[in-house]
């Protein structure tokens, strides 16, 4: 699982850092107001499980509830519009946005075919790929997609991840290029590879975490885990949330208990009750596992919805102070202030000046 995982040559914290500042057009103009944007290139024959798992990961992370509204997150399928590319399982998927503009996303995630089929795209597929590189975007590759990012000399002095069945096919195509098959995924400079099946889901949690909170991540978890009482899911609850140990079944309750109930925000001594513990007892669990108190916890969770709402659309701060469980505006703005180091106000004036990488 990813407790295998390294990161070469700095960590993926760095790289999210970057990610504004590398590009001009950055900030609001180029994500739309959401936190975490990928464009998705779909090679033909592409398993459908790469697919689902990053987009439906997405969509968890991306909205209130089970609502499934692209808003925190947003992603899209690139190629040629009107057209539709055929899966491994025979089923196929539309394009829903031309390749242009690379720098409007995080990231582009090329998800490989059969090895077959590498090279049965069209050259405006690679030549984006290399604007999108020029462009300073991270590249992920899933599954085969390594293999597409290695064949057009896009994995020169990096290393990527690889199925173990797939590890003599990249031996004999790329002799010179480092691989390991031991990690769900591994990320290394501008450059994410992906093993593919169920690590994808490993990776998309991740990205999700660095981008938009453990809170989002917790709830990509929780949607998307079936088993509550054991920690063997196929998904490891303790990297993906970022906490000590959180297959902790009352602390995921709670965090989604937190996220219901934003505008109103509930007593943790009532969270306690409703998730069967002490407030005591789940004082103690956030502890260990978040190093924050529920209340601290509930309220950067209230404080980012906040900012998001603030780069995301033209309410009024009081308005949003409202909405995000504060009783006045003046306790939202100290509040943000000492969360995020400016004010509301500030972030407003930064979004409508095109300055809004520098300050996050």
């Amino acid at each position: 699982m990813i407790e295998h995982l390294r990161h070469p040559q700095g960590a993926p914290e760095k790289l999210v850092a970057q990610l504004d500042q590398d590009r001009p057009g950055s900030g609001s103009q180029r994500k739309g107001g959401s936190e975490l944007s990928i464009g998705i290139l779909l090679w033909p024959r592409f398993p459908l499980l790469s697919l689902s798992g990053l987009t439906d990961a997405l969509r968890h992370a991306a909205d209130i509830g089970d609502q499934s509204r692209p808003i925190r997150c947003q992603w899209k399928v690139l190629g040629t519009p009107g057209q539709r590319v055929l899966s491994s399982s025979g089923l196929d998927v539309p394009v829903d946005s031309d390749l242009s503009h690379p720098e409007r996303f995080d990231y582009i995630a090329v998800i490989g075919g059969l090895m077959d089929t590498l090279d049965q795209v069209p050259k405006s597929y690679t030549a984006f790929l290399h604007q999108a590189a020029a462009a300073k975007v991270p590249l992920i590759g899933l599954c085969t997609g390594s293999f597409v990012l290695a064949r057009n000399g896009l994995m020169e002095g990096r290393t990527a991840c690889v199925h173990a069945y797939h590890g003599d096919d990249w031996k004999q195509r790329f002799p010179n290029l480092r691989f390991v098959t031991n990690s769900d995924f591994l990320i290394d400079k501008d450059r994410i590879t992906c093993a593919g099946g169920i690590s994808v889901l490993e990776l998309a949690i991740h990205l999700i975490g660095l981008h938009c909170g453990p809170d989002r991540a917790g709830k990509v978890v929780h949607q998307m885990t079936v088993a509550k009482n054991t920690s063997s899911s196929f998904v490891d609850r303790r990297k993906a949330l970022g906490y000590a140990s959180s297959s902790n079944r009352r602390l995921h309750e709670a965090v989604m208990l937190m996220e219901k109930h934003m505008a109103e925000p509930l007593e943790i001594e009532a969270i306690a009750q409703l998730v069967g513990t002490s407030k005591r007892q789940l004082e103690r669990i956030f502890v260990v596992e978040t190093r924050n108190t529920p209340a601290q916890f509930y309220r950067q969770v209230r404080l980012r919805f906040g900012r998001w709402l603030l780069v995301s659309s033209d309410r009024q701060i009081g308005e949003i102070a409202f909405e995000c469980g504060f009783a006045d505006a003046p306790h939202f703005i100290r509040q943000f202030q000492s969360a995020f180091g400016l004010s509301p106000g500030k972030l407003r004036r930064a979004l409508e000046k095109d300055e809004l990488a520098d300050l996050l």
